[in-house]
């Protein structure tokens, strides 16, 4: 493992290059098409794919994960491992040339792998999660759509492709999280995050934007190519605007307030999001531009800045919540954290992020699905301290919930373990007061997530009953359910272990994800890091254990300063009201008087007058002949009279 600990700063020396599909690789666009056409087919035929029309869904999930895998094996065949693939061209106006091309090498195989190998199993799930519900061909025709766009955001080989399936996914995420859109909460969530994502996509469009004007191109291999010979204010311009997109997909601060409402969609979009899908694309973009941020010394801080604020913001504030999906909400915020200070860290420790986002994609699918396996049988009851006492009714979702319980917190042997210590330790290697602040921090949110987690299993599956009374008997979920929870309770189990010794070097083919060699030695020896987490992680486990483990207070009990705050999720939402909301409606307000005063009063007033006075000329018409003769020898004397005038002198 020491190898995969070190991390440099310098993006390598040579120059980015692709070699052009052929043979197998030049279909890769099957991988965007086959559900994109899915997708167009639910949506097209509507009620008579009705019965039919889901599995016809988790159908064209299933092929592209066979032929992301087949694509994927091929790959590992070729020198370079990273191919393109141009297929018409997109946008050609006048010095702008961008292709609908795609780019299939190491960083967009394993996503491709982790998009439709979750992503079917969270498919199969919802065949029977949503086996009742009327709009069930319409949730998976959007589901379709959510992976399709996806997949041509990590796939396109231009940042325009990646920013058409960015928005793409934004699209999916709008209509799948406000899917049950009669119910007000979940029709507000769905504009949140509609809303909230429009901040990041306009930093991402502004980016775009500057590397045409300096570069000339936004191809991946020609902007990275192009970096060198950027000033170092442009760089860092370039990589903020992009870590702004990224924070905006991916729930960080200060952008991460629309995440935990995303909850109010059915469960499987909560799984597909979190683990599979939207809230990785932040990752990947700075994953795929590590050429940029590792360019700028001061733009990798604020990357790292960002990713610790947000991992130790998200843990806290989980600690105090009561509804199962949004505890497992804000662990992802958490989780993404870690996944971003990972990439901020430059060299090998983008390839520890990216093993850390597949092996949380395991085992957070696992338990979203798990809790969504609870709502199941406890008549989609969320609140944990009206649990208590599952383990005895939903064994195979005790187990599996469990895995995914000990992986997240970091447990050796567990999948946790492997993908998030190394980010730790690689985390102490930075240099001077940095290492203890952000190694701190890495290691304070691993105590918290072990306390917060366990504090959410023991009050689910634990102690006593504390069941509402329409509650008899919960049950167990039927086999739809089970075996995907099953498949990703022993990916929770075991693929950190196999990801960590096999990605890092698998990664070392994509541009700049090179492994480096150890920039800085670590603050403290590696044992001692290890050692440290390990026991913070064991007494925060077990401080949640001993406290909960006779369950908790239904209602919610007086509390400290930090608690009250915690549960007000720090009150972002209270600054983001005051600093955006509040302004903004005042401004829409003062505009809707200026227009309906203003605008709107200038030009009715004009109208009124026009209207007034010609109505009074109207009077005027009478239509007797003595009073027109009477009007034209009253005019004829002022002319004469005038005449006069002007003739006698009187105005000389």
């Amino acid at each position: 493992m020491d190898e995969i600990l070190t991390y440099a700063q310098a993006a390598p020396a040579e120059t980015v290059s692709y070699a052009t599909a052929d043979g197998l690789l030049s279909s890769v666009w099957l991988l965007v098409a086959i559900p994109l056409l899915s997708a167009a087919v639910l949506l097209l035929l509507g009620r008579r794919a009705d019965r039919w029309g889901h599995w016809l869904g988790v159908a064209a999930i299933g092929a592209a994960f066979v032929l992301g895998l087949s694509y994927f094996l091929g790959l590992r065949g070729l020198e370079n491992k990273s191919v393109e693939l141009s297929l018409w061209d997109f946008i050609a106006v006048g010095g702008l040339h961008v292709d609908f091309g795609l780019l299939f090498d190491p960083l967009a195989g394993v996503f491709v792998l982790l998009i439709t190998g979750v992503g079917f199993l969270i498919h199969l799930y919802a065949v029977e999660y949503m086996a009742h519900d009327p709009g069930r061909r319409r949730f998976f025709a959007y589901f379709n759509l959510f992976v399709a766009a996806m997949l041509l955001l990590v796939l396109g080989n231009n940042y325009v492709m990646l920013y058409f399936g960015w928005e793409g996914v934004g699209l999916a995420s709008y209509l799948l999280i406000s899917f049950w859109y009669t119910k007000p909460a979940a029709a507000t969530a769905g504009k949140k995050a509609f809303l909230m994502n429009r901040v990041g996509d306009a930093g991402l469009a502004i980016a775009i934007f500057i590397m045409f004007a300096t570069l000339g191109t936004t191809q991946y291999d020609e902007v990275f190519n192009g970096v060198g010979a950027l000033a170092g204010g442009t760089v860092l311009v370039l990589g903020l605007l992009l870590l702004l997109g990224a924070a905006g997909k991916s729930g960080q601060f200060p952008l991460q307030a629309w995440l935990p409402d995303a909850m109010e969609g059915p469960t499987p979009v909560s799984a597909l999001i979190h683990a599979a899908t939207m809230v990785t694309a932040g990752v990947y973009l700075i994953a795929r531009s590590n050429i940029i941020f590792s360019a700028n010394t001061t733009l990798q801080l604020v990357v790292v800045s960002v990713g610790a604020l947000t991992l130790v913001m998200g843990a806290i504030i989980g600690c105090a919540k009561d509804d199962i999906k949004r505890v497992l909400a804000w662990s992802t915020v958490s989780q993404i954290g870690y996944m971003f200070l990972g990439v901020g860290l430059g060299g090998a420790a983008y390839a520890l992020a990216i093993v850390h986002l597949l092996a949380h994609g395991f085992f957070k699918a696992n338990m979203f699905l798990g809790a969504g396996s609870v709502m199941h049988g406890m008549k989609d009851q969320v609140d944990i301290r009206r649990f208590g006492g599952l383990s005895k009714y939903m064994k195979i979702t005790w187990l599996t919930f469990g895995a995914g319980w000990l992986a997240i917190i970091g447990m050796f042997p567990f999948s946790g373990y492997f993908s998030k210590e190394p980010i730790i330790a690689a985390a102490f290697e930075r240099e001077g007061w940095t290492a203890w602040l952000f190694g701190g921090a890495a290691v304070l949110g691993a105590a918290l997530t072990a306390f917060y987690m366990t504090r959410l299993f023991v009050l689910t599956f634990h102690g006593p009953k504390r069941w509402t009374t329409d509650i008899e008997h919960p049950h167990e979920s039927p086999p739809l359910m089970t075996i995907p929870l099953i498949l990703l309770g022993i990916g929770s189990l075991g693929a950190g272990w196999l990801l960590a010794t096999s990605v890092p070097d698998w990664l070392t083919a994509t541009a700049g994800l090179s492994a480096g060699e150890a920039h800085h030695d670590a603050v403290l020896p590696h044992w001692a890091i290890v050692a440290l987490s390990l026991g913070v992680t064991v007494l925060g486990a077990l401080l949640g254990w001993f406290l909960f483990r006779g369950g908790t207070a239904i209602e919610p009990q007086p509390a400290g300063v930090l608690v009250t705050a915690a549960r007000k999720n720090l009150y972002t939402d209270t600054v983001n009201e005051a600093v955006f909301e509040k302004p903004g409606i005042f401004l829409t307000r003062a505009l809707v008087y200026l227009d309906n005063r203003g605008i709107d009063g200038l030009v009715n007033g004009l109208a009124a007058g026009v209207g007034g006075g010609s109505s009074r000329l109207r009077r005027m018409q009478t239509g007797f002949v003595r009073s027109y003769a009477t009007s034209i020898l009253t005019g004829a004397l002022l002319v004469v009279a005038a005449f006069l005038a002007v003739q006698a002198g009187w105005f000389a």
